[in-house]
């Protein structure tokens, strides 16, 4: 049995040829789509975050307005990038969105990937401390964030506030009970993937990583995850951790179908990302047999209680729940996912 939910990268264009031409468009179709999700059985809808960019950016309007929209599904993110965040006005966010979605929140936070723009994040007011890396950065800010969940109280009370205070040190509200087990740390490598389970965050797992033995995308994936689940053994947390892998899947079920996709698929491929050189995982794209056996040769998948669906936005809310639907209807029950 596993979690099946879609992951969006929000991208929007004023072209004739996208669905998604505007920013209002993507907000109001990811909103859409997430109703059409749940009502088609899906259990989790996800979206992407960049700055400076034609896609998604700030989060937390959206979650909280598909929570007001939804009953059941599962809202999160992969990832937020924490080099531009200050963990403790989140922690007011996503309490609040949270708690709007009756505890459905996700949430994906990580150091963040390649930038539209150089050290975005200075325009936002943040850089890294003396002798860190901006990934650095990231990484305390995430860990800042996760201990502020905890919901502990830090700050010393006015003797004379305005509204009157409950006893003690104050902490930051409105704070959502259980919103700290939500929270996964998106990781591209094992060393990272290792951080977050000692400090006890879920595991997200995206369609690359850093290419750490030359070996196919899933295996190496599929290593990274049991490394993450030793590292959460031997740090002694009580609950069951999450893992998640998102892949780019495509059921070929019609003419429009073959044309969209039916020339994906293929191999990994190797690149250079932020100066690391990183596997990107093949793309699946065939008729729901061939599709099925393709699938059970994935480690990683095999490894993980969550897939994401990666969805083609720009095409629309209609046809991404065509997307959605064939892989509930047609590969999950066979897969033996559902």
């Amino acid at each position: 049995m596993k979690k099946i939910g879609f992951l969006s990268f929000g991208h929007w264009s004023p072209t004739s040829q996208s669905q998604t031409r505007s920013a209002a468009d993507v907000l109001l179709q990811s909103i859409e789509l997430a109703v059409a999700a749940e009502e088609l059985g899906a259990d989790g809808a996800y979206f992407r975050v960049h700055h400076f960019a034609r896609q998604l950016s700030s989060p937390f309007p959206l979650l909280a307005a598909i929570g007001a929209k939804t009953k059941r599904i599962e809202i999160g993110t992969g990832v937020i990038d924490m080099r531009y965040e200050n963990p403790y006005y989140m922690v007011e966010d996503a309490g609040s969105a949270d708690l709007i979605a009756g505890g459905r929140l996700q949430l994906g936070i990580s150091r963040g990937s390649p930038e539209q723009v150089i050290e975005g994040w200075r325009h936002f007011g943040y850089a890294p401390a003396k002798g860190e890396s901006d990934a650095d950065m990231g990484r305390r800010n995430g860990e800042i964030f996760f201990k502020l969940l905890q919901g502990q109280g830090f700050a010393e009370p006015n003797p004379r506030p305005m509204f009157p205070n409950p006893p003690g040190l104050l902490r930051l509200e409105p704070l959502s009970d259980g919103l700290r087990d939500r929270i996964w740390w998106g990781s591209a490598s094992n060393a990272t993937a290792i951080w977050a389970a000692q400090r006890g965050m879920n595991l997200q797992s995206s369609t690359l990583k850093a290419d750490e033995s030359g070996e196919p995308f899933h295996v190496q994936q599929a290593r990274q995850i049991r490394a993450y689940r030793q590292a959460w053994t031997e740090a002694g947390h009580k609950r069951v951790p999450r893992v998640s892998v998102s892949r780019s899947i495509f059921a070929l079920m019609d003419d429009r179908d073959r044309a969209y996709f039916g020339r994906d698929g293929g191999s990994d491929q190797i690149g250079v990302i932020d100066n690391m050189r990183a596997v990107f995982g093949r793309s699946y794209a065939a008729e729901p047999g061939k599709l099925i056996e393709e699938l059970k040769q994935d480690q990683a998948i095999a490894e993980a209680d969550t897939l994401l669906l990666t969805v083609p936005n720009q095409l629309g809310v209609e046809y991404n729940a065509h997307v959605i639907e064939a892989i509930l209807t047609h590969v999950a029950p066979a897969m033996g996912w559902r």
